[in-house]
């Protein structure tokens, strides 16, 4: 297998027409097929196939529907629509699960595939490793020829998802404030759904790079540094408040009303802070996420449940805990009430229930949150240095509390340090958090400095 094909509990992922080609995306859905069939023989089985924007979209598309309709089972292609909106449409449609051909947030030479069950969830960990050794080991027979899947179409995901969004809010109250947003789904898949929200919410939408050509207008991670012209046409418009997606729109960032690029940490924080302001109860995220959740969960008489890094974890917590609120610190919102999947609507729904109720601007809610300061890093590594690392990094931080349930999450009375390896890219991220920006820059220096000596 090429060394830049990536397969992991996220999916598939690869370099176009090096490790990922239109023959690993068919038999990687021969393989989800074979799955699907081997867990449930009975009847005729059909999934959801949707895209990001990518122009290698619809072609790997296309191949994964191949590789699935040879399987045996028949595909609804849902266009280019934002992965929450595939999910949500796995259930409406009663589709035994689900496929979006997208690389989320990696640059745009990188596509890949990400797989749904039939309760909207990307696989369990346990799921994943057997659809990857039916794909390795290539054991999926195809069926005869009159037995082979068929291909239609839907075009109601955009309805369907705004509606379910629309229904966890104050649709009228929202609407009173008038709101002025701006938005920058950076050619993605998320523009015009989320533009469609924003009406529905009564919002003035300012919207750049919302055609979806997939020609991204900046690298398509919504970090502070990709940002920049979202938040100069905060400033410029006067908009109440920025929003920046992902390509496949499951992970949102805010820009304050001043311009100010607040991050993809304050997402899940300010979902929590409204959803806590109606009830009390518990919340799921990962090990990397900042402990504002925690905060807000504690003021409100909650609590949170930590898990390993993964979108399939974490809603996996919140079901078993019935969890009112959940996501992950890279701007992914989950509510059960939509979908057991990350969703940059439902985090702008739930952001501006809380404006709209509180009357406050984003700036005001920001200052009420307890402040961390969080550093994120990553660096190249290939398994074996990562596993070196991680060793040197627990005699380095004798002291620590560690878990080591995804990488090694070291706390600190002052702060704490998590250093995992990536599911998508074949790099090792390296995330610290404290009170003081100091101590956080201290902590990702000293990984740092363990890594350059190992790697040198």
């Amino acid at each position: 297998m090429a060394e830049d094909l990536i397969i992991s509990i996220s999916g598939l992922r690869g370099v176009v027409g090096s490790g990922l080609t239109g023959e690993v995306a068919a038999d990687y859905g021969r393989a989800f097929g074979a799955f699907l069939r081997n867990n449930r023989k009975e009847g005729r089985l059909c999934v959801c196939v949707g895209r990001d924007s990518r122009p290698s979209g619809r072609t790997l598309q296309g191949s994964l529907s191949e590789g699935l309709c040879s399987a045996g089972i028949d595909v609804i292609d849902l266009g280019i629509v934002p992965t929450p909106g595939a999910g949500i449409m796995v259930k409406e449609r009663g589709c035994a699960g689900g496929g979006v051909v997208t690389a989320s947030h990696n640059p745009a030479r990188y596509n890949g595939i990400k797989l749904l069950l039939g309760n909207s969830m990307a696989p369990s960990a346990k799921a994943a490793a057997r659809i990857r050794e039916l794909f390795d080991k290539k054991e999926f027979a195809k069926v005869e020829s009159c037995e082979q899947g068929k291909v239609g179409s839907n075009g109601q995901t955009e309805t369907v998802h705004t509606a379910k969004v629309l229904a966890i809010v104050d649709r009228e109250a929202v609407a009173s404030r008038k709101f002025k947003a701006a938005l920058d789904s950076v050619n993605g898949a998320g523009g015009r759904v989320t533009k469609k929200l924003l009406a529905d919410l009564g919002c003035e939408v300012v919207a750049i790079n919302d055609e979806p050509t997939g020609i991204f207008a900046h690298a398509p991670e919504p970090t502070a540094q990709n940002v920049t012209a979202l938040c100069d046409v905060v400033r410029e418009q006067k908009a109440d408040i920025g929003f920046a997606q992902d390509p496949d729109g499951d992970r949102l960032a805010i820009v304050d009303e001043n311009g100010v690029y607040i991050g993809e940490e304050y997402s899940l924080a300010l979902a929590a802070k409204y959803v806590f302001s109606r009830q009390s109860g518990r919340a799921a995220t990962n090990l990397s996420t900042s402990r504002m959740v925690d905060d807000i969960a504690a003021g409100a008489g909650g609590s949170v449940i930590r898990t390993p890094v993964g979108e399939a974890n974490v809603a996996a917590a919140m079901l078993e805990h019935n969890c009112i609120i959940g996501g992950e610190g890279n701007g992914g919102v989950i509510d059960l009430r939509v979908s057991p999947i990350r969703d940059s609507l439902v985090a702008i729904a739930l952001v501006l229930q809380l404006l709209a109720e509180t009357g406050k601007t984003v700036s005001e809610l920001v200052n009420e949150i307890p402040r961390y300061y969080m550093i994120k890093d990553k660096f190249s590594a290939d398994k074996s240095t990562a596993q070196q690392i991680v060793s040197t990094a627990k005699e380095q931080f004798a002291e620590a509390k560690v878990d080591i349930s995804d990488g090694c999450r070291f706390d600190f009375a002052d702060g704490w340090v998590h250093l995992r390896s990536s599911n998508t890219e074949p790099v090792m991220r390296v995330i610290a958090e404290a009170k003081e920006e100091s101590t956080a820059r201290k902590y990702v220096s000293e990984v740092l400095s363990l890594c350059e000596a190992i790697m040198d």
